[in-house]
């Protein structure tokens, strides 16, 4: 069946850019039934239009590119729901990869390398990072100190990312997104205390190897 006229703008925008019905300009198309995969090969464009109008759904271009376009016979209603569904679920993960750690002007040094060891984490997954310095207050007459900051940022973390611009000043922040190395290239500087443990031997362990198990003899 034939749609009606859509008035909601995010439809208006699927409209353009996706042929349904009458819309599709190709005169013969590759058709398949979204419900079953079934393949129903290639067929006249009214053919495959009153294909989808006997199902009572519609012929939604899939493929343009495609000799002859490839058109799917599927409910344009569900068919726009997944479409948006995916697009959404796209855009959340491509902003899970983008992991943020502020900081402050007056930042101490437990807490610069802890943010920073969070920073290598990131990094060494995969991720990219934005550094965020914020300024309060007063602060903001002494942002040479903030942009100090992120310039020992970029240098403590150069063994795992780059930065993709130099630091920049935006209102009371100053913003600077780091992107991973190469895996081969990544070599972590912060380690945190059960970082360390697995980093080195285990000084009870090494104990228990210089020790005599054999049991004395019982009298």
């Amino acid at each position: 069946m034939l749609h009606g006229a859509r008035t909601n703008a995010d439809k208006t925008i699927q409209l353009q850019t996706i042929r349904i019905n009458q819309r599709i300009r190709a005169k013969e198309v590759r058709v398949v039934l979204a419900s079953t995969s079934e393949q129903l090969g290639v067929m006249k464009l009214q053919d495959a239009l009153r294909k989808a109008m006997e199902l009572g759904l519609d012929l939604v271009e899939v493929s343009a590119n495609a000799v002859p376009p490839v058109c799917r016979i599927v409910d344009f209603g569900k068919f726009k729901y997944e479409l948006s569904k995916h697009d959404k679920e796209k855009k959340q993960n491509a902003a899970s990869k983008m992991k943020e750690i502020k900081f402050r002007v007056n930042i101490g040094k437990h807490d610069y390398e802890t943010k920073l060891r969070h920073a290598e984490e990131f990094l060494d997954k995969g991720n990219k990072v934005r550094m965020l310095l914020q300024f309060r207050g007063r602060e903001m007459a002494h942002q040479e100190l903030g942009m100090g900051i992120m310039g020992r940022i970029r240098k403590d973390l150069e063994t795992m990312g780059t930065p993709e611009a130099m630091p920049k000043l935006i209102g009371r922040n100053i913003f600077m997104s780091l992107v991973p190395l190469p895996p081969g290239k990544r070599k972590r500087h912060f380690y945190g205390p059960h970082d360390m443990v697995l980093q080195e031997p285990d000084e009870h362990d090494e104990a228990d190897e210089d020790v005599d198990e054999t049991e004395p003899e019982k009298k």
